[in-house]
């Protein structure tokens, strides 16, 4: 454990003076002279060097890295081999040829040796701080009778060896997970094997390696599977006794077609007052993942559901997340309902949040219910719930309405929809739908989240919030200087930050041809969402209080604050919970929140795999595309089907092109033809690359469709 009070002492010192200081004389300035004191002092320089709090020069002395000439971060790889180093203060590009032997995810110190009006920050990597390997995936080779790794990561670039003893039980072609054994030299590494995965021919293990590599537990401990056996398949008798029974009301769920892990169900009801009785009934998982169960433990671990293409990996055993806690129609299910009471303005009037037991109706779909209220079309089945359903688009309306007054932000994002066939290859890609019913779902969740956070945050209780800070204002500046670049002029002050202002950047952009990808950009200048122990509001729905109450089967913080909910209904909320979960809520929602990014990452990743895959089967063919972004090396272009290619600049054979960063542009030199963002062109596949997770595209000859003032 790192001695925090010498790590305060020593930047107090280092922040006193802006002068370097050798490991003696900080010794002596804080007066140490015993060895466990000293071995200390050491442990915590290294620490803070590693944090980039403070920088060691070449003589061995330390200074508070902010007085020093360097910057530092993480490096983050591109697949094209260039990257970014992610500071405090921004992000530094630096190109392939600047890497210094640095590799995806290592801390680094940067020197700037490019400053492009104040737009791009460019460096190169003058040391590596610290490199954190841990598991690492690849798929073992033989060459020259010695055993290899190739990384999957095409960023992660080291080569890996392994001893014979460790290949033993290894072909050619197996998915392995490793880790570091030791270093050999510069980028060389040992490996030691962890587990065989399978092999790349067999169906699913592309995408079962991705979970490995992210770190995303596979199979459940063998103590949590064990504690299934005592947990009914059916709701019992004793378990209903005191709850409210709502089995004879009309409640009912709505979700995709694949969905076996129902969280959440909805009721609504007229009123005399002419206000909305809305009901968000969501599973009472924790009737049956218990604290202290090994069930609970690795739930924890696990932190999330992810969904990765055709495979889900759950966060509970299908026999809970299918089963007895998922609200299946005609079951009897034990939940906790929010009922909240709102207005024609949508103020949520009144509300009451308790136990309960349910019994859905119906298991309705996405694509039916916008049948309905987008159609006028009744599929067989839903006769008796139409009159429900538009009662329901009416509230939703106005939920939606009074959240848009507000500045909530609708960014209104493509995303794909990889189609597989059994074996896991895929067969097409769709755009996910995005309809009357999903909106209304969104809509009604946001409304019971923001109840449960309030309830709680007003009681002055520990409690997990689902927070997103305002953004930084020199990103959303930089965005700004990009947009006045391409000639559109917006109105309004360039310094205000309230989302209402997003808004309308939204919607002067919105006749742009541009728009897609503007709107993509605006995005990225936003800050992460994720979770806290305290409310710091949510930026992006323009919430002063915001919780994830309505995904319990599928995510830790949910199940959290099911477990704080029910404390404080039951009345236990005494000093001795209290102090419990204020020492426990730093770790959950730290690990939650990492554990969401990783989550992230590995969907991202599958998804980039199976684009690249399916586009190996489609080499030779045209497209229409947008281009998405320009670089010194080329441009990118997206397709309708969300798939983006690169085209090397060192294919635009018809002249020689420049690369102008202000303008983000391409340029001809001797045609003066222009490829700028948003321009529609056509492409010819001309490479794609499963294992890269790379499509490669070339312009077909008289391929710009756009405007010839624009070239």
């Amino acid at each position: 454990m790192v001695n925090n009070h010498m790590e305060d002492k020593i930047l107090e010192l280092l922040t006193s003076i802006e002068k370097s200081f050798d490991f003696e004389e900080i010794m002596n300035e804080l007066n140490l002279n015993n060895p466990n004191e000293i071995r200390e002092l050491s442990k915590v320089l290294n620490k803070l060097e590693k944090e980039g709090k403070i920088y060691r020069t070449k003589n061995d002395k330390f200074m508070l890295f902010k007085y020093c000439h360097l910057k530092n971060g993480k490096l983050e790889v591109n697949k094209k081999g260039f990257g970014f180093v992610i500071t405090d203060e921004g992000d530094i590009y630096i190109d392939e040829r600047n890497m210094n032997g640095a590799v995806n995810g290592d801390i680094v110190n940067v020197e700037i040796i490019k400053n492009n009006n104040e737009k791009h920050l460019e460096g190169k990597i003058v040391k590596i701080v610290s490199r954190d390997l841990g598991n690492l995936v690849g798929e073992f080779y033989y060459r020259r009778g010695k055993g290899y790794v190739s990384l999957d990561d095409p960023k992660m670039r080291i080569q890996i060896e392994m001893d014979k003893k460790e290949c033993k039980s290894l072909v050619n072609g197996h998915k392995v997970l490793i880790q570091i054994a030791g270093h050999i030299k510069d980028n060389r590494y040992k490996g030691k094997l962890i587990k065989v995965i399978g092999h790349r021919d067999d169906p699913g293990i592309d995408i079962i390696a991705v979970a490995y590599k992210h770190n995303i537990d596979v199979e459940f401990s063998k103590d949590a599977l064990k504690e299934l056996k005592d947990i009914p398949s059916e709701v019992i008798m004793t378990e209903i006794k005191d709850r409210k029974d709502l089995r004879n009301e009309v409640i009912f769920t709505i979700d995709g077609d694949d969905t076996k892990d129902i969280d959440d169900a909805i009721s609504i009801e007229k009123l005399e007052n002419g206000n909305y009785k809305l009901g968000v009934h969501i599973a009472d998982v924790t009737n049956y993942v218990k604290e202290g169960s090994k069930l609970k433990e690795d739930a924890l671990d696990r932190g999330t559901s992810v969904y990765l293409a055709n495979t889900v990996i759950p966060m509970l055993p299908h026999y809970l997340s299918n089963g007895i806690c998922s609200l299946n129609p005609d079951c009897d299910r034990l939940a906790i309902s929010c009922i909240m009471e709102i207005d024609s303005s949508g103020n949520i009037k009144d509300y009451d949040i308790f136990e309960s037991v349910i019994k859905s109706r119906i298991q309705m779909t996405y694509k039916n219910v916008n049948k309905i209220l987008e159609e006028n079309i009744i599929p067989e089945g839903y006769e008796p719930f139409v009159d429900t359903l538009k009662e329901m688009k009416e509230c939703s309306k106005i939920l939606r309405t009074s959240k848009i007054k507000r500045g909530y932000i609708d960014f209104d994002q493509d995303e794909p929809k990889v189609i597989t066939d059994d074996t896991g290859k895929p067969i097409d890609i769709k755009l996910r739908e995005r309809g009357t019913g999903e909106n209304m779902i969104e809509d009604f969740m946001i409304a019971a989240n923001e109840t449960v956070a309030s309830h709680i945050y007003y009681m002055n209780y520990p409690f997990v919030y689902r927070v997103h800070e305002y953004p930084k204002e020199e990103k959303i500046d930089e965005f700004l200087r990009f947009v006045s670049a391409l000639g559109y002029k917006l109105t309004g002050k360039r310094k205000d930050l309230h989302p209402k202002r997003i808004q309308e950047i939204l919607l002067e952009l919105k006749d742009k041809k541009e728009y897609k990808i503007l709107s993509k950009m605006l995005l990225r200048t936003m800050r992460k969402a994720y979770y806290s122990k305290e409310n710091l509001g949510h930026y992006g729905l323009a919430s002063k209080c915001y919780t994830h109450f309505t995904s319990p089967i599928r995510r830790f913080p949910d199940l959290t604050v099911h477990t704080i909910l029910k404390k404080v209904l039951h009345g236990e909320m005494d000093k001795g919970e209290i102090q419990h979960w204020e020492e426990n809520l730093l770790y959950i929602t730290e690990h939650s929140s990492e554990k969401e990014r990783s989550s992230v990452e590995a969907e991202r990743e599958v998804d980039d795999m199976k684009m690249a895959e399916y586009m190996e089967a489609h080499i030779g063919e045209e497209y229409t595309g947008m281009i998405s972004s320009i670089t010194n090396f080329g441009m990118f272009i997206e397709l309708d089907n969300l798939v983006e290619g690169l085209v090397h600049i060192n294919t635009l054979n018809d002249d020689f092109y420049h690369y102008d960063d202000y303008m983000n542009m391409l340029k001809g030199e001797r045609t003066n033809k222009i490829y700028k963002l948003g321009d529609t062109v056509k492409i010819k596949v001309i490479g794609a690359s499963k294992k890269e997770r790379t499509v490669d595209f070339e312009i077909v000859k008289n391929g710009v469709e756009k405007d010839e003032k624009s070239s």
